[in-house]
């Protein structure tokens, strides 16, 4: 019988205390009866059956007999079930948007198979170690490297291709537009795993010099530019002045390298690329063969970098391969703020279970007389307590459902914190996973709400909770364990304020950082130049004069200019510099940031000129090579002496000599230390050099005070400018300068949004449940209040005596929140800019605001008893 005891545990506790010995003397009598083996086997299938139907039903008939309990319960007290379900709604919609952007960003498989053998890799310093956690320090590689690694890395990798980042203009079918887009090797996309859904992939005949234009579009400009037109391949298209063949159509939400890419084209090398190490442009992308580990791949990319360090003479060819998972291709100041969002959504649960649970408690108070009349017709702890979380759950579930509302509107808000870089959607999907991470979050709160109420509620003795009941006092347990409940919510609301205080003085400080260009009153566009049409100098100065000459045409502009990129949208262009008279030292990595620039560069930028003077139109390709240098350059490779005069060699711009100093420039964006500055004249650029530093980007400053309507006004005017120029030059990327600084601190500022956000949510729930918990010790102790007052003393003396109760929970918890707070503040170093975790003014303002919410949640229930009746008091009682 000891197994069939067992088989009856499937069924509710109260229901075997009224039918399980009954049960059981059937089931024996039945047992006695089967002669055997196959009537015994037969005996046992149908009890197990017949149990587990029945226990099923049985379960269903209780859960409904609760449920319907627990609404009239709820319907008979809507505030509080109003307060619980948003309260519930907060944490649950918080939780669920940081958690799914976090799995989304950092834990996802990426959309490609077997994406976990797929790694990045880059180009370091000789000294540099074969794997490393971001990208600092790392570089492109150049032709004549990815095809060394590829050649002597076969017995690890499986395939091994490289791309180029590029842009391209689209001419012929209606408005010329740029498109973004990729030039990749013909086994890039095969490495990655995703082949075209319709058409046919590149083949090793499409790299080959002289070979046909052919090119792989996206779902998306197939779907805007050609109708879903599934006859479109074999369809011919300019490109930069190219006709290609459309080979094929990548299938939807393929996102590789970027989001914004459009198009794929093939790679072509010339033979005397695949021996140069000095022009850096590609990015490799490879894929492990199965059995292969991580370590093993870069113990063959290190033997491949010192074999060809070793075969080739040249010092470029002297570098290392930085490795890492392609998942892993993400600064950490991104990883670090998604793991923060998801700690604060953590921390805002935290105080909204806490708040809940107090309230809870409160309410099982209140509840008493009926919770001591149901144990005494009969019901056991075991039934009370499924009844109170029955109701626990019915709420979360509610505010859960809400919850998953506010995630979902919310995520889109976020789309800053999905990096750029990976190649994923921008938002993610509602799918299984989210709706998993909801679920999770609501059942853990519902459970995390009412579990301990729950059991402190159905073990009081009958007798007690009735005389309890009556006399309508708390116990002291229960208001000692609401009054730790609360200062945890002061607590962990004072973690997420100093969290949140802490990134609003890194984002003042990054604003504060001078750019060293003043973007006020200036529009940037860009006109990107095909090679194959402007590929000489002669051609390129026509346009831009053409263009240049024309626009103080516009009403407004006060100066104009084109450089190779605009600070902060292009980070690289650095070249090695050679001073005359300095030594040469390869491990020192003399090095500045190139721009060639036409003439009033400097004027329309707002840069300021220190010394020498700016480009004029007598700096042409006849006229001596010159530069213009920053004053860091000065600093850095000249000892600080005069400049002007003095010759150095650049890359590949030669020698140069400078003819002036200007201002310092945040090229790299405004939390990176940039390299110095070198800027050249347009006209000195040449035919067959640094084509991808041509100038593109269009610097239109308008007189002071105009705002962005009137400089967009003036787009128009300036599309005709370019048309006139060239009719089949496309107008890209139109924004104020103003807006590309202010993208500098646009994650931060999401940063701030939320943190702040979860803290002023977690600071009002703190201070609700500060108030909650006073007015029910108001509420126990009126009788006590009275008799105090009628023996004389005064309500002022009152009044203090319920706010120092409040003032000593909130201080303990801002005690316990500011030493947590230090703590978990070294977690955010990548965020603060140099801005100390022990800040005083953001501690200080943390502890004011604890206090604050001390003396709101504090006041009105400490006014309410000094203001008590003694005569009205007592004679409630």
């Amino acid at each position: 019988m000891t197994l069939y005891r067992l088989l009856l545990r499937l069924y509710p506790a109260s229901f075997r205390e009224n039918y399980g010995d009954e049960l059981c003397a059937v089931f024996a009598r039945q047992r006695a009866a089967a002669t055997g083996w196959p009537a015994r086997i037969w005996l046992w299938l149908a009890a197990i059956g017949d149990v587990g139907m029945n226990a099923a039903r049985v379960h269903a008939d209780i859960l409904r007999q609760d449920l319907r309990h627990s609404a009239r319960t709820l319907r008979r007290s809507p505030a509080f079930s109003v307060t619980a379900i948003l309260v519930i709604a907060l944490g649950v919609g918080a939780t669920t948007a940081a958690f799914t952007l976090t799995d989304y960003v950092l834990l996802r498989p990426l959309p490609f198979p077997e994406s976990d053998q797929l790694v990045k890799v880059w180009q370091g310093p000789p000294d540099r170690p074969a794997t490393v956690h971001g990208l600092g320090g790392t570089n492109d590689v150049s032709p004549a490297l990815y095809s060394g690694w590829k050649d002597l890395t076969t017995s690890s990798f499986a395939s091994m291709g490289a791309y180029a980042i590029v842009t391209a203009n689209l001419v012929g079918s209606g408005e010329p537009e740029r498109l973004d887009g990729a030039n990749v090797t013909y086994d890039a996309l095969p490495t990655v795993g995703i082949p075209p859904a319709m058409g046919r992939p590149f083949q090793i005949e499409d790299d080959r010099q002289g070979a046909a234009c052919v090119v792989l579009i996206s779902d998306a400009l197939w779907r805007q530019h050609f109708g879903a037109d599934r006859s479109v391949l074999g369809t011919r298209i300019r490109l930069d002045d190219e006709n290609c063949e459309i080979a094929g159509v990548m299938p939807p939400r393929f996102e590789f390298p970027s989001r914004t890419t459009q198009f794929w084209r093939p790679t072509r090398f010339a033979p005397e690329a695949l021996a140069d190490f000095t022009d850096n442009f590609l990015r490799v992308i490879a894929r492990l063969k199965p059995g292969v580990s991580f370590e093993q791949g870069r113990g063959a990319l290190a033997s491949a970098a010192a074999e060809i360090a070793r075969t080739n003479s040249t010092e470029r060819a002297d570098v290392s391969a930085v490795m890492l998972a392609l998942r892993d291709e993400l600064n950490d100041q991104s990883r670090v703020l998604l793991l923060v969002m998801a700690a604060a959504a953590g921390c805002l649960l935290l105080i909204a279970c806490t708040n809940l649970a107090s309230l809870t408690i409160a309410r099982a108070t209140t509840r008493a007389r009926e919770l001591a009349v149901r144990t005494a017709l009969g019901a056991g702890r075991r039934r009370l307590i499924r009844q109170w979380m029955t109701e626990s759950v019915f709420l979360a579930i509610i505010g859960g459902g809400l919850g998953l509302a506010i995630a979902i509107g919310a995520i889109p808000t976020a789309i800053r914190l999905v990096p750029s870089t990976l190649p994923i959607a921008e938002v993610p999907s509602v799918d299984w996973r989210m709706l998993a991470i909801a679920a999770f979050a609501t059942l853990g709160t519902g459970i995390g709400f009412g579990v301990l109420p729950a059991i402190r509620a159905a073990g009081r003795p009958a007798a007690n909770d009735i005389r309890e009941a009556a006399r309508s006092s708390a116990s002291r347990g229960a208001t000692r364990l609401r009054g730790a409940l609360v200062s945890t919510q002061v607590a962990a609301s004072i973690v997420l304020l100093v969290g949140a205080g802490l990134l609003i003085r890194a984002l003042d400080r990054v604003q504060a950082t001078p750019s060293g260009f003043d973007a006020s009153d200036v529009l940037t566009m860009r006109t990107v130049l095909p090679w194959s049409k402007y590929g000489d100098q002669a051609t390129r100065t026509a346009f831009y004069q053409r263009v240049l000459g024309d626009m103080p045409s516009v009403p407004g502009v006060k100066a104009v200019a084109y450089t190779s990129y605009l600070p902060m949208t292009f980070r690289g262009g650095v070249w090695p510099v050679v001073v005359q008279g300095r030594p040469v030292d390869p491990r020192r990595g003399d090095t500045a940031s190139s721009r060639f620039v036409t003439p009033r560069y400097f004027s329309a930028m707002g840069i300021a000129i220190v010394a020498g003077r700016p480009f004029d139109d007598h700096d042409t390709d006849k006229a001596q090579p010159i530069a213009i240098v920053s004053t860091s350059f000065v600093t850095s490779y000249l000892s600080g002496s005069d400049a002007i005069g003095r010759t150095f060699t650049f890359g590949p711009a030669g020698q140069r000599s400078i003819v002036g100093v200007v201002g310092d420039v945040r090229v790299r964006g405004l939390e990176r230390t940039s390299e110095p500055q070198v800027y050249l004249p347009y006209t000195q650029q040449g035919d067959n050099q640094t084509m991808g530093y041509t100038p593109k980007d269009l610097v239109v400053r308008f007189e002071p005070g105009a705002d962005d309507a009137k400089m967009l006004a003036a787009v128009p005017a300036i599309r005709r400018i370019v048309a006139g120029a060239d009719p089949n030059q496309p107008i890209a990327d139109i924004q104020p300068l103003a807006a590309i600084v202010d993208g500098e601190t646009a994650m931060r500022v999401v940063q701030v949004r939320v943190l702040g956000a979860f803290a002023a949510v977690s600071c009002i729930l703190a201070a609700v449940g500060l108030h909650g918990l006073l007015a029910f010790v108001v509420s126990a102790r009126t009788r006590e209040f009275g008799v105090r007052l009628a023996l004389g003393a005064r309500p002022r003396q009152i009044l203090g005596l319920v706010a120092v109760r409040g003032v000593a929970l909130g201080l303990a918890g801002a005690a316990a929140g500011l030493l947590v707070a230090w703590n978990a503040s070294q977690w955010l170093d990548s965020l603060l800019a140099g801005i100390s975790r022990t800040d005083a003014l953001t501690l200080a303002v943390a502890a004011g605001l604890s206090l604050a919410i001390t003396i709101v949640g504090s006041l009105p229930p400490a006014i309410r008893a000094a203001r008590t009746n003694p005569r009205d008091a007592i004679a409630c009682e």
